[in-house]
């Protein structure tokens, strides 16, 4: 039996955590025509989610009116970009729908019933002595935590704090399980007004909402800490600790990463002011979604209009490229882990073809991950062309093992309930690259999402490909890169950095 992956973009790593006060938990780890005569609805017993697409800021009281006769709810409807959320148990809701005039595609969201079943992380908390944190010697100018954190002298944020902490008029929304903004080194910094929760396609506003449950992943809460963890005397410091975030929740309580919810979480982002925001995750239930599909070409066209409509109103999108070591600009890929919430199947599939969303999407700023020497981490997606930037997300300490006194090739959060610890993947990643670019519009704050990215491009170190690629040691090359120093298919055009993005 196939195990799901993790929606979310971490390694199968065993994170570390460390509680307030005195101790250390370790916490366990992508043609129209004429409306048909209505037809006999089929219905079942359970309902399924959907999104119907439609020409953005057209006329929709046809296809409303269809969407009814064939048995669909409307949950929302997002007029500025033409997407539709539907709730139907019609079992031929979506090709019903497609024959509509005016209905450009249509697709369930998922293959499971609503709401979705789940699997679980690996692993029990295990809490360590008062001890532990006696070895970490804090620095005159620095968080406590700071002496462990490899990552910002990876990317010259250290230096980058001497010059600019960056701006609080910038906010970086993390699209993802949800944000404690309780915790004592987000609390400084969170934007409430831009936060929601998402997760059924139609944004809550209730207080609180976007916070992830007690039994829910700290994953969103992890992120948000590596962008903008307050430089406040407590605990760890963010990339850019200046800036804003906001926490927009997208995953059900099982973890699954819906379209409808995704879709929500870049149309609110657009219309709250957001200057970046971070994805890391990929959107189920498909790993990639194929456009000769006609569901899953829904779902990329759903997803695409949300974050070109978040772009076009002055977000620069950053997402990470995925933990399994792909090649994203191969020929084929064999997906093992399709639909993840009901039964997957191995498919063989044309990334060029079949998208990771948002990851491959036009316009997104892909994110692949290095550890602590600097290499490609041994499980980063990689390929010539989908990659545009490389950022610390950590790797097993036996394959890159970081300078004293920093101890875990791993990447410091923080973690709901006033706690900090360790994770690692291109989640991690796509953080780093996030705060990079909210210290960009600190520093320009007139310029563009199109001018922001060129200067997270034109000012990371470009970073030559490793040949061979042999992290394990063990003979074996384990992944091929591809291009020059300045472009290619494990850094993109190279390495964020971030003092660089206080100074140019």
């Amino acid at each position: 039996m196939t195990v799901p992956h993790p929606r979310y973009r971490r390694a199968l790593v065993i994170p570390v955590g460390m509680a307030m006060a005195t101790s250390l938990a370790f916490l366990p780890g992508a043609t129209a025509s004429a409306a048909p005569a209505p037809a006999p609805v089929t219905t079942g017993t359970t309902s399924f989610s959907h999104v119907v697409n439609v020409r953005p800021g057209s006329d929709t009281g046809q296809v409303k009116k269809a969407i009814a006769r064939a048995g669909g709810t409307i949950v929302m409807s997002y007029h500025q970009i033409g997407v539709i959320v539907v709730h139907s148990a019609n079992a031929d809701f979506a090709r019903t729908i497609r024959k509509v005039r005016g209905v450009e595609s249509a697709g369930a969201t998922r293959t499971a019933p609503l709401p979705a079943q789940s699997t679980t992380d690996v692993g029990t908390p295990k809490v360590l002595t008062a001890g532990d944190l006696a070895d970490v010697e804090a620095v005159e100018g620095q968080d406590p935590l700071q002496p462990l954190q490899w990552d910002l002298p990876a990317i010259k944020a250290d230096k980058a704090h001497e010059k600019s902490l960056g701006s609080d008029k910038v906010t970086v929304a993390v699209i993802d399980t949800g944000v404690d903004d309780t915790h004592p080194d987000i609390a400084p910094n969170f934007d409430r007004e831009a936060s929601v929760n998402c997760v059924t396609g139609k944004p809550d506003t209730t207080d609180g909402a976007w916070r992830p449950g007690a039994a829910e992943s700290p994953h969103g809460t992890h992120v948000a800490g590596e962008i903008a963890a307050a430089k406040n005397g407590v605990g760890m410091t963010g990339v850019a600790p200046g800036v804003k975030v906001s926490g927009i929740k997208v995953s059900t309580p099982a973890g699954f990463f819906y379209t409808e919810a995704v879709v929500c979480g870049f149309v609110w982002a657009a219309e709250h002011g957001v200057d970046v925001t971070n994805n890391s995750y990929y959107t189920d239930p498909w790993y990639f979604n194929c456009k000769n599909d006609p569901d899953q070409k829904a779902l990329v066209e759903a997803i695409t209009r949300a974050s070109r409509y978040a772009e076009r109103k002055g977000a620069v999108n950053v997402a990470a490229a995925g933990n399994e070591n792909y090649d994203l600009a191969a020929d084929e890929i064999t997906d093992p882990v399709s639909p993840n919430d009901s039964t997957p199947t191995d498919r063989v599939i044309d990334p060029s073809e079949c998208y990771d969303i948002p990851t491959q999407l036009p316009g997104i700023v892909t994110v692949a991950s290095t550890g602590a020497k600097g290499l490609k981490s041994s499980f980063s997606n990689h390929g010539l062309g989908v990659i545009d930037i490389a950022a610390p997300g950590g790797d097993s300490t036996a394959y890159q093992t970081p300078a004293p006194p920093a101890t875990s090739g791993l990447i410091l959060g923080t973690l709901p309930g006033g706690r900090w610890g360790y994770m690692a993947g291109t989640s991690m990643a796509s953080p780093h690259v996030a705060g990079v670019a909210a210290l960009i519009k600190s520093t320009h704050p007139y310029a563009p999402p199109a001018l922001v990215k060129a200067l997270l491009y034109a000012e990371a170190d470009g970073t030559a490909c490793t040949d061979p690629y042999d992290i394990d040691g063990d003979g074996k090359v384990d992944a091929v890169c591809e291009g020059p120093k300045n472009y290619n298919g494990f850094y993109g055009w190279g390495t964020a950095d971030a003092l660089d993005a206080v100074t140019r």
